[in-house]
């Protein structure tokens, strides 16, 4: 059985880590972990701020939208084990990108996920190789696509998932012609 239900793709820095914010000033409603991914080499842990009311504004978004939340990290896996329990997201499908291709970044492995499912995507480096972006809205052509830029400064905001949430229920309309 295909599944047709629309995407919520989360990205962990930037949009859940606000990792650009001002290092002495940790954004409001933030919490800070020190974390130890794979590969970590530090002594002290990675420094993380999450906020752990996002996992229920992610909820509520997935729910009253019939999505799919799927990590699109490159925390992989390890979003499941060290970001989810601490903003209230249970585990989470992974999208997988092999090697991150410096011409296709993390959009080829998106793209292969997604098939034609409508999609939000909620990262901060949509525009981190030139012509990426365009490359993957061409080959998503009238698939329903939002790729809301959330500023690494501040974190995802009420404002990102309404945007998002209004996206995708517009979506859902016009491929089902109900609401």
């Amino acid at each position: 059985m295909t599944d047709h239900r629309p995407l919520i793709l989360l990205d962990v820095d930037g949009p859940l880590n606000p990792w650009k914010a001002k290092p002495t000033r940790r954004p409001a409603g933030y919490e800070t972990f020190r974390m130890f991914p794979s590969g970590w080499r530090g002594r002290k842990g990675l420094r993380v701020w999450l906020n752990p009311r996002h996992g229920d504004l992610l909820g509520a978004l997935a729910d009253v939208t019939g999505g799919e939340l799927v990590w699109a990290t490159t925390w992989l896996e390890q979003a499941n084990t060290l970001i989810g329990p601490e903003v209230g997201l249970p585990e989470l499908p992974v999208v997988h990108w092999g090697v991150v291709d410096a011409h296709r970044w993390k959009f080829s492995g998106v793209l292969d996920y997604a098939g034609s499912r409508p999609l939000v995507w909620f990262d901060d480096d949509f525009d981190v190789h030139d012509n990426a972006r365009r490359w993957f809205l061409e080959q998503r052509g009238a698939a329903h696509t939002l790729l809301r830029h959330v500023d690494p400064r501040v974190g995802l905001t009420f404002d990102d998932v309404s945007d998002a949430r209004d996206f995708l229920l517009r979506a859902t309309e016009d491929e089902t012609g109900e609401r």
